[in-house]
């Protein structure tokens, strides 16, 4: 067999493309825009977000590492998923419970702030 008798393909730009080739071949595409998201998932979002942002801000421990990490896993199901499962929430809530000592020093800055008239 020559290589004129071979078939010939040509694939051009397969950028945002989705492809398979062979018999048993499957492809999947998941390119597009991220899944709507209500209003209390966007403000959980938003909490998420400001919260990793305080974190940055107090002294890292297991137990701030284990938060941070628990809430960056949340923030990127809510980005591929439009939500927050009940699972993950659960994991959150139980965390955000063995954090006590941390949110008093989150809590207390806020009322430092609205005693001094800041909000």
């Amino acid at each position: 067999m020559s290589t004129a008798d071979e078939p010939n393909v040509r694939i051009g730009d397969v950028s945002h493309s989705t492809f398979a080739v062979g018999s048993h071949a499957h492809a999947e595409s998941h390119h597009g825009t991220a899944p709507a998201r209500d209003e209390a998932t966007e403000e959980l979002l938003r909490a998420v977000r400001e919260l990793r942002e305080d974190l940055r801000r107090v002294r890292a421990d297991e137990h701030t590492a284990a938060l941070d990490e628990e809430l960056a896993r949340t923030e990127d199901e809510i980005g591929r998923t439009g939500e927050a499962g009940p699972s993950r929430r659960e994991r959150l809530r139980a965390l955000l419970g063995d954090s006590q000592a941390l949110l008093g020093v989150l809590a207390s800055a806020g009322t430092v702030a609205r005693m001094l008239g800041l909000s």
